[in-house]
């Protein structure tokens, strides 16, 4: 689904330059395609803001290559800017105003910088609520990413996350649960994605409050489902979106806490993200690192470029695949006119015509960790 540049968004031109199908407004106005339009709720930090929406709109172009997306970027009132970042905002990004008064067709809800163990305790908590609202009557899908997925969740079903004892950090193997859905429509039944977080909604609290439960990691985490219809909240509890070095610079970030002495300890590699030849680049590194250390020098960097060489991306497949199915979903679902959320005679409790959520025998919950860590600083979008 080709990205049409509608806009002055700098995000397109990188696109175009690392190869990716992108429309000029001309070339799109002599296509005989019909269009989507498609909300990005960007409420990432300044340091991922320009990253995250790049992953996103990747994603989404990727997705196919018949229907024509226009993505609409926003944010929402609560989110700390500096200037440098409110000015990119300021300058490339619509308002939610405009969005309502033009309509969507579908949206997606990025994570959030958090400091409360409450999220309703959040800035942003209740623009993100007022946008949620909106979108459960005017969008036919919002698809949400991790932090977003443990807020919707909250907000929409009364589910609270709960704080784990260790970050769950790394690429995880998953298990289609529900393999008749159409958003697993020719996908693997086994497929990679990366997690990073401290706290977590399990298989079994989701499901008690009507979620439908489509794909969980070996051990019985959450990662994908819905709410109780079927489509109209998509909820990621990983990060499908991620780039294969994104990881790595989670990992660089906490390294250089660490050595800097904000850190207990060495933070642990993430789990089946690095080869063997990756772990003995990053060990050589915390090596020299921590001589440099105690010597009184300045630690050098971690050489991403060296290491991001020997790390493998094994779940843009699939997200890519999720993705597609998403969007076309939403195209056979969606009201040619953006004001209106579907086409005459689609059932908005039951869009997909699924039924009731099927039942499914509960996962056993993953065995505690059982080491303690005592702060709630938590990843941008954990």
């Amino acid at each position: 689904m080709p990205l049409v540049a509608h806009s002055s968004l700098p995000s397109f031109a990188a696109l175009r330059a690392a190869g990716e199908v992108v429309l000029d407004p001309g070339e799109a106005a002599r296509q005989d395609i019909r269009e989507l339009h498609v909300g990005l709720l960007n409420m990432m930090p300044d340091a991922a803001l320009r990253a995250t929406e790049q992953q996103f709109l990747r994603l989404i172009g990727g997705a196919g290559q018949i229907v024509q997306v226009h993505v609409h970027p926003f944010t929402v009132p609560g989110i700390e800017r500096g200037p440098e970042a409110a000015a990119y905002v300021d300058a490339h990004y619509e308002t939610f105003s405009d969005l309502q008064r033009d309509g969507l067709d579908a949206l997606v809800v990025t994570g959030a910088n958090v400091s409360n163990p409450d999220l309703a305790d959040e800035p942003f908590w209740e623009p993100l609520c007022e946008v949620a609202a909106w979108a459960g009557e005017h969008v036919t899908s919002v698809l949400c990413s991790c932090l977003a997925t443990h807020a919707l969740v909250q907000h929409l079903h009364g589910l609270h996350r709960r704080r784990m004892l260790v970050k769950r950090w790394g690429v995880y193997e998953q298990r289609v649960v529900d393999p008749d859905h159409p958003l697993l429509h020719n996908t693997n039944t086994r497929f990679d994605a990366p997690h990073s977080r401290w706290n977590t909604l399990t298989p079994a609290g989701l499901r008690e409050v009507g979620v439908r439960v489509l794909a969980e990691t070996l051990d019985g985490g959450f990662h994908l489902g819905t709410s109780p219809d079927g489509f109209r909240f998509v909820y990621f509890q990983g990060h499908p979106e991620y780039d294969a070095i994104s990881l790595l610079k989670e990992y660089d970030r906490d390294l250089r806490d660490y050595l800097a002495g904000n850190g207990q300890g060495s933070p642990p590699h993430p789990v089946r993200y690095f080869s063997q030849a990756a772990v003995t680049l990053v060990n050589e590194h915390l090596e020299q690192a921590l001589a440099a250390r105690a010597a009184g020098r300045e630690p050098p960097p971690l050489p991403q470029a060296e290491i991001a060489a020997h790390v493998d991306n094994t779940w843009v497949d699939t997200a890519r695949a999720v993705f597609a199915n998403w969007l076309g979903l939403v195209y056979r679902l969606t009201h040619v006119d953006r004001g209106r959320t579907f086409m005459d005679g689609i059932d908005p409790h039951d869009p997909l015509g699924l039924g009731p959520a099927p039942t499914l025998p509960t996962s056993p919950e993953p065995r505690p960790a059982t080491t303690p860590r005592p702060d709630h600083q938590e990843h941008p979008d954990a």
